[in-house]
């Protein structure tokens, strides 16, 4: 366990500039929509609201994802395997029990969630539990608990409501476009020049409120899939059997069938993209929330965890 939970103080310091990234793109996305309706109002309404997001995708991003994956508190009588394995993996790991749930889908799967170690949770689908043995259990386990370690889960789970957040913004602006009324419409009098370079300012302002959404998820990806490289590599480590999650990680990208509460917005929480193999081929590989499954279990059938 050399290099578990090295990530910690990283992750938070990452979180916060990413919320201050975001607070920028929001504030950036309601300046332009403002100059384009010649409404300061908007504005002003974006600030606040993009600082209310901020702290709803701290304190609360956990609960949001829970509940968009239809996720129910587990109940120990009728899952003691699970409990059993999660108690003495966070024993292992030094770390206080996280809340479990159970998300009712035949497609195996399991994600983490939590601002910290202190309020964390595991959520498994119930296609997990019924495929998985033992030592691949343990794998899948060991390596949420990693996340949570590690701070990922801050990082990830903030990035589910500020993206979101971002895409609603751009969506709404667009439409509203069509109807008209704003400054490209109206044009304006006075001076040509001045006139030209509104409409420049305005042309501007549009290409990068519908790009906003694209660059949220490239800053999305480019979180999501280095963590899960390294959240295996110490969920190996926490176990000494990387061969358990290596077979677990094998029989999920074999199921192939999508999760019923697949969501974009919550799909780089999970231990394996949840709409399945097949939904990634051609270009849509560059906009992949997971590393290429072979890839993973490749590293883990090399690793040298020691005694």
């Amino acid at each position: 366990m050399a290099t578990l939970y090295t990530q910690q103080g990283r992750n938070v310091r990452r979180t916060w500039f990413l919320m201050a990234m975001f607070l920028a793109i929001v504030i950036a996305v309601g300046y332009f929509i403002s100059y384009y309706y010649q409404n300061p109002a908007i504005l002003i309404i974006a600030i606040v609201f993009s600082l209310v997001m901020n702290i709803a995708s701290y304190w609360y991003s956990d609960k949001i994802s829970l509940a968009m994956a239809h996720a129910v508190p587990a109940e120990r009588d009728q899952n003691l395997e699970l409990f059993q394995v999660v108690e003495n993996l966070s024993i292992t790991a030094g770390l206080p029990m996280p809340k479990l749930y159970i998300i009712d889908d035949p497609a195996p799967n399991a994600f983490a969630t939590g601002r910290d170690k202190n309020h964390a949770a595991v959520a498994v689908t119930s296609g997990l539990l019924g495929m998985m043995d033992k030592n691949e259990l343990s794998g899948v386990l060991a390596h949420e608990l990693s996340h949570i370690g590690n701070r990922d889960t801050l990082l990830q789970t903030v990035v589910v409501v500020l993206v979101g957040f971002i895409a609603i913004m751009a969506n709404i602006f667009t439409r509203s476009m069509w109807l008209g009324g704003g400054r490209g419409s109206r044009g304006r009098g006075g001076n040509n020049n001045e006139g030209e370079a509104g409409a420049i300012i305005a042309i501007a302002g549009i290409i990068f409120v519908i790009l906003s959404p694209i660059i949220a998820q490239l800053i999305q990806l480019a979180i999501s899939r280095k963590r899960e490289f390294l959240a295996d590599t110490d969920g190996a480590l926490l176990t000494r059997y990387p061969e358990g999650l290596a077979s677990a990680l094998e029989k999920i990208s074999s199921y192939g069938r999508p999760m019923a509460t697949a969501n974009n917005a919550t799909a780089h929480l999970y231990i394996s993209n949840p709409f399945g193999a097949g939904a990634v081929k051609g270009i849509a590989k560059l906009f992949m929330t997971h590393p290429p499954v072979e890839e993973r279990i490749a590293i883990l059938r090399v690793m040298d965890v020691g005694a």
